[in-house]
């Protein structure tokens, strides 16, 4: 699992480096580069939405998704990361609250303690809040990180369906092949590097 997760982060980089401009590709691609070209620190709603408003939206969905969505609310929990005055924190735990109500799925906060050692423990390096996570209720030590960043509310309801269909034994490369893209819209911070 932990290896299908250092997957998606790979592509999501490589995906990114082959969006950063032609004058760049003279040079070998770093990983910072890399790293920068997926984050995207934003402080204010109008630079949040400007980001959300690149971002695809996911339209396709299994027949079954809304029943088994809601059959899986009782067997797992989504815990985010957040932090004071973060813009896509607030954004993120809406899109959550309405998840909540439509599927009944538990929606908590963690601390910025805990966000680094899940990040840490799955090997995803650490770029800021929101982060959410979808793990079983029963096992605090399986997850699957569902976002990076705010996204659009499809797109954090089809990850958290494919988080638990991962977490009970759909093969960790199919399902994370299948995850939207992380958008990397987090919040800004004063010693931000990434911070554009």
């Amino acid at each position: 699992m932990k290896q299908a997760i250092r997957l998606l982060v790979l592509v999501i980089a490589a995906t990114c480096l082959a969006a950063i401009a032609p004058s760049s590709w003279a040079r070998p691609g770093k990983r910072e580069d890399a790293r920068a070209a997926a984050i995207h620190p934003v402080s204010s709603i109008t630079q949040m939405q400007a980001w959300l408003a690149r971002v695809p939206v996911t339209r396709d969905f299994p027949p079954d998704f809304a029943p088994s969505l809601r059959a899986y609310a009782p067997a797992f929990v989504i815990e985010m990361s957040t932090a004071t005055g973060c813009v896509p924190c607030a954004d993120l735990w809406t899109r959550l609250g309405i998840l909540r109500q439509h599927y009944g799925w538990q929606v908590r906060t963690i601390s910025s303690e805990e966000a680094l050692l899940r990040s840490g423990r799955l090997g995803l390096p650490w770029v800021g809040h929101p982060v959410a996570w979808v793990r079983p209720v029963d096992d605090p030590s399986r997850m699957v990180p569902i976002a990076i960043g705010t996204d659009h509310a499809p797109n954090l309801a089809r990850n958290a369906w494919l988080a638990a269909r991962m977490l009970t034994g759909v093969r960790a490369q199919v399902g994370v092949r299948a995850l939207s893209k992380f958008t990397g819209i987090v919040g800004a911070s004063p010693t931000s590097r990434f911070h554009r």
